[in-house]
């Protein structure tokens, strides 16, 4: 008991005399991000941006996206109202929507695969895609 309170006590002393710097902090959050180095990346195979032709007359087209890994596929639309899309071949699957140092957000799968998510990314975002034997994650993005 006596060493929980020495301790506490030494804390409570570090916290005011050396306290941890911002971008310290920042920067343990960002390496946390990658406590999934084991996960297959999924490739980005198809985006909009790059790879569509450009249409005369339209401004705001949602940007389309395909990642592979293997056999898996998921295609995602991203727009301003939030991010749809299909995991293929359809299966038991887990999605989060990652978006840096932030928690992850869940997103439910259906049995066909599909998802949405009504909270678009506004920076940099990934997904993480858990089967039920591998972690997937894709290749970071700019909104």
């Amino acid at each position: 008991m006596a060493d929980a309170l020495l301790e506490e006590e030494l804390r409570q002393a570090a916290a005011v005399l050396d306290p941890v710097p911002d971008f310290l902090r920042q920067l343990a959050l960002e390496a946390y991000v990658l406590h999934d180095l084991d996960a297959r990346i999924a490739e980005l195979t198809f985006d909009s941006l790059v790879d569509a032709l450009p249409v005369r007359g339209v401004t705001d087209a949602p940007r389309m996206l395909t990642f592979r890994a293997g056999a898996l596929t998921v295609d995602v639309e991203v727009t301003g109202d939030g991010l749809i899309g299909q995991v293929l071949p359809p299966g038991s699957a887990r999605i989060e929507v990652l978006g840096g140092p932030g928690a992850a957000r869940p997103v439910a799968v259906d049995t066909l695969g599909r998802f949405t998510s009504d909270d678009p990314p506004s920076g940099p975002f990934a997904l993480r895609l858990r089967t039920g034997t591998e972690v997937i994650v894709t290749e970071w993005l700019r909104a």
